[in-house]
Formats: C-alpha cells, structure tokens, sequence
C-alpha cells in the first residue's frame, strides 16, 4: 500500500471500456511522511480530491478493489487520510 497527495486529474476519452466511468488521479507519492519525485496514476474510488492525502493499493488489489480481477488497472485509491 502507498500513501500519496492527489496533485491532478487525467483525461481520457478513449480508454478500455471497462474503465469507462473511472476518474483517473495523479498521485505524487510520499515516502517516511515526505513527497518524491514519483508520481503515479490512480482510479478512484473514494473520491478524493485535488490536494488530498490517500491511500493506494495495486497490482492485483487494485483489481479486487476495481470491482473485477479482469479490470486492467495496477493503481486504485482506496481510502482519503485523514491524519
């Protein structure tokens, strides 16, 4: 599991049609409570938000908390941090 900062949103008109209705995230990820270079893209299902603190699960997680283990997605957000 990660934790990361939602720094923006990715469109997509052409996408896999099961991801069609996803909101895609970028997610800078943090490191020991501190933002890194990286960053990753995320579906979301919480909805978070633009400057929000979330949890991301991936691989085959990320399936499971997609909804189907046929969906191809690697990241998903699964929870808003609160503290």
């Amino acid at each position: 599991m990660l934790v990361g900062m939602v720094v923006g949103t990715i469109v997509s008109t052409r996408k896999n049609d099961q991801l069609v209705g996803s909101k895609f995230l970028e997610v800078q990820v943090y490191e020991a409570g501190k933002p890194t270079s990286r960053h990753v893209v995320a579906i979301d299902s919480v909805g978070a938000g633009i400057g929000e603190k979330v949890l991301i699960v991936s691989g085959s997680g990320a399936r499971v908390a997609a909804g189907s283990r046929d969906i191809p997605v690697d990241m998903v957000i699964v929870g808003i941090v609160d503290e």
